[in-house]
């Protein structure tokens, strides 16, 4: 087998090296939901719905901020109840705040079909009432549980449908970039794949996870010097994170540094022995002869 991982490895949704900083990704994103909605109520009158936070947030307006925080902090402790109070606060006017939380249960549940239903009626009901920024995070919302389902096509059709809604330039931009990324390449559009990694590192310059994904994407093409660029980045910016060992181990046995390899994988292994990314380091360094400097990593 060759050293260079085909395109069939390369075109996986989901990667072991990967799904430990996605899995973290996606809690800070949920915090940061509950979060947004808990300031929201607090801020009460002054959050306007023109008016926008330090980060550049739209807050929620006071009149849906409570019921809000109230539907998330549910879906975080029974998702099952939250999903009956959006139900019920629809009904009693909750807007697309309302179909929005019964998106954000259902994902909690796995539930991916209706979560990406519940998203983008949210989408589409906060479109129709001027809210187009609001509406473009939904559509990403609706992309990432597709993308959670395993439905790659449908998962691209929604972060096209947030692009096209416009975002700020920043952070949020660039992981829907980063987002529309991970689709792509489940698709095998590797030359698309890399435009959006492109745009994401511009725009989020400090997510280790799009340097980590773009080296893993320069690997598996062959850019080995990209690859290690971009690795050095992820490592700067997440040192003790395994799954970026995990690649820059990856990276440096194929551009013959085995000593940086087998020290980048024993990393790995020390951070997170149980996690996918641990095990995967483990297997690789079983396979590190002492001699050897390009053994077929794993991942």
């Amino acid at each position: 087998m060759p050293v260079i991982l085909p395109l069939l490895m390369f075109m996986q949704a989901y990667d072991p090296e990967i799904e430990a900083v996605m899995r973290n990704s996606r809690k800070k994103k949920e915090d940061a939901a509950a979060a947004a909605a808990s300031a929201a109520s607090v801020q009460q009158a002054a959050a306007a719905r023109s008016a926008s936070d330090a980060d550049g947030r739209i807050p929620v307006p006071a009149k849906f901020a409570g019921p809000f925080q109230a539907c998330l902090d549910q879906a975080l402790e029974s998702p099952d109840k939250a999903i009956t109070f959006a139900q019920n606060w629809r009904i009693d006017g909750g807007s697309f705040y309302a179909r929005h939380c019964m998106g954000f249960a259902l994902s909690r549940a796995e539930r991916w079909g209706p979560a990406i239903v519940a998203f983008e009626q949210a989408a589409e009901e906060a479109e129709r009432g001027g809210e187009i920024v609001q509406s473009a995070r939904l559509w990403g919302q609706a992309g990432n549980a597709a993308l959670a389902s395993g439905d790659a096509k449908k998962a691209r059709e929604d972060f096209d449908a947030a692009l096209a809604r416009g975002l700020p330039d920043g952070m949020e931009k660039g992981e829907l970039h980063l987002d529309r990324a991970r689709a792509l390449v489940a698709l095998g559009d590797v030359d698309g794949a890399r435009g959006s990694l492109d745009t994401a590192l511009t725009q989020a310059p400090k997510d280790p996870l799009a340097w980590l994904l773009s080296a893993t994407l320069a690997r598996r093409t062959g850019e080995l010097s990209l690859a290690q660029a971009h690795i050095a980045r992820a490592v700067q910016l997440s040192p003790d994170d395994a799954s970026v060992a995990l690649e820059e181990g990856n990276i440096a046995v194929l551009t013959d540094h085995a000593d940086i390899a087998r020290s980048a994988w024993q990393r790995a292994v020390k951070l997170a022995p149980d996690a996918p990314a641990g095990k995967a380091a483990a297997e690789n360094l079983g396979r590190l002869e002492p001699e050897a400097t390009a053994p077929k990593p794993a991942g």
